[in-house]
């Protein structure tokens, strides 16, 4: 059976369903292919972000933090409740209702831009040609002048370390405990661990992270990780840095766990074990052999900076591909290349993708650490403001954290945002935006923002750094 298409993607996730939108938008005729199946056994579009990662584990780290802010929080505003109560069932019942209305509202979006959607695995066949397999074991090929690789990543597991979807288990499997775990274990304290470390810490589980890595968050600005670990340790999680895990085993107990940190070897004994250690671009099954299509020692997929691979109309987008690992780089990289294909003008301006943590608090930056720009050689400046100074955030309960601003000392360009507090991850939009157009500190300087907001805060920082805050010390 064949069927002819203008573009075909491999992969409905948040780099695949865009591409193929965008790609129909411009008058394509388009197919998206996804084989991602739930626990259930259930098939289902938006890949790990919308099924697995991003939306669910973001739908418990909102009830889980409402459950803690009730227990802890509400009484100094005034509030006063009785026992308050865990429902797990009805939290979960929830995140999965959540998770259920995004991934149909692809397939809604498929028919109102004309892309058909084609769940099986898709495997590239070389000159234009896409294997479709289906479940039940048939097979169909596409073809199609243009084809999108978007199969995205899947997370790293240890080989010390079985994974058996009980006891040893994944950040998928982390997101649908049917029970709090008394004593939770976690390899690994980088996002993926520090937020679903926090879900569980809140609902009452006691949490170990065990973090190879001597310093927390390296890829943070310094100032900005050590803040963090502070307020994390004060959360009640237990992170342990130069941890370094030689081996789980599952008993009758539990989960025992040996690790070497610099007082020699440890033994650590949890209910359940979380392995967050990262992620590895998914190319199983996806490339027939003598395509072309050439991976790099980590099984990426080699491309240029507009995403071609050295295949000609052949394009790869998202985790399968270099850069950091997340959703909205890969929605930006799909989206530019439907552009491009189609004759249009596109790029990713791979120096502003912001990251975020969706901990309390929030942690966000964008740009280069003071770290970067320090060893780079370019002359710099500073400019910090804390939320403690902010009106709005001690109006929220919310004064932890701060903003740093690092600029260049000769043209004022920004350079970095790091922000670690209340709504961090919407706060960057505004530097972000900033930095995509050069602005300077002073451009920020001379925005007016909203009083009271959390926004001043960025306002402030700006201004600091050429020691002129109004609302907190010039520093």
């Amino acid at each position: 059976m064949s069927d002819q298409f203008d573009v075909v993607v491999i992969g409905g996730g948040p780099a695949g369903y865009p591409a193929a939108i965008r790609a129909a938008q411009n008058g394509l005729k388009v197919a998206c292919i996804d084989e991602w199946r739930n626990l259930d056994g259930s098939y289902a579009f938006g890949g790990t972000c919308l099924n697995a990662g991003c939306i669910p584990s973001k739908a418990l780290l909102e009830s889980s933090e409402l459950y803690y802010r009730a227990q802890h929080e509400f009484a100094v505003h005034g509030i006063r409740l009785g026992d308050v109560g865990l429902d797990l069932a009805a939290m979960q019942k929830r995140r999965a209702a959540i998770v259920r209305a995004m991934t149909t509202g692809i397939l809604a979006l498929f028919k109102s831009n004309g892309v058909t959607g084609i769940q099986g695995h898709g495997r590239y066949l070389g000159a234009g040609q896409v294997e479709v397999t289906a479940a039940d074991g048939t097979q169909r090929i596409l073809t199609a002048k243009d084809v999108v690789i978007a199969s995205g990543s899947v997370p790293v597991r240890l080989e010390s370390v079985p994974h058996d979807g009980r006891s040893i288990v994944d950040s998928w499997n982390a997101l649908e405990f049917a029970a709090v775990p008394r004593r939770l274990g976690i390899i690994g304290a980088g996002v993926i661990g520090l937020e679903l470390g926090s879900v569980w810490r809140r609902l009452g589980s006691e949490v170990v992270m065990l973090e190879a890595m001597e310093q927390f968050l390296p890829m943070a600005d310094g100032a900005i990780a050590r803040e963090a670990l502070r307020s994390f340790r004060k959360l009640g999680l237990d992170i342990r840095l130069g941890a370094k895990v030689s081996g789980a085993t599952v008993t009758a107990a539990g989960v025992d766990v040996a690790y070497v940190d610099a007082k020699g070897e440890q033994a650590l004994q949890v209910d359940q074990l979380i392995v967050a250690v990262g992620r590895r671009p998914f190319t199983q099954g996806l490339l027939a052999d003598g395509t072309g299509v050439e991976l790099d020692r980590r099984g990426t997929i080699v491309v240029d900076d507009h995403c071609r691979t050295a295949v000609p109309h052949v394009w790869a987008v998202g985790d399968v591909v270099r850069g950091p690992m997340l959703a909205h780089k890969g929605k930006e990289e799909g989206v530019m290349v439907a552009d491009l294909i189609a004759g249009r003008y596109a790029e990713v301006n791979y120096k502003v993708i912001p990251s975020v943590i969706y901990t309390a608090p929030e942690i966000a930056w964008v740009g280069q650490t003071e770290e970067q720009v320090k060893a780079s050689g370019v002359a710099y400046k500073v400019g910090s403001f804390p939320f403690a100074a902010s009106g709005r955030a001690r109006a929220m309960e919310a004064a932890a954290g701060q903003v740093r601003i690092i600029a260049a000392s000769d043209s004022d360009e920004i350079l970095g945002v790091h922000v670690i507090g209340p709504m961090a991850g919407e706060l960057i939009g505004e530097a972000v935006l900033a930095m995509e157009y050069s602005a300077s500190t002073e451009d920020l300087q001379r925005t007016i923002h909203a009083h009271p907001t959390l926004s001043e805060a960025l306002h402030e920082a700006a201004l600091a750094a050429d020691k002129r805050a109004i609302d907190s010390l010039n520093r």
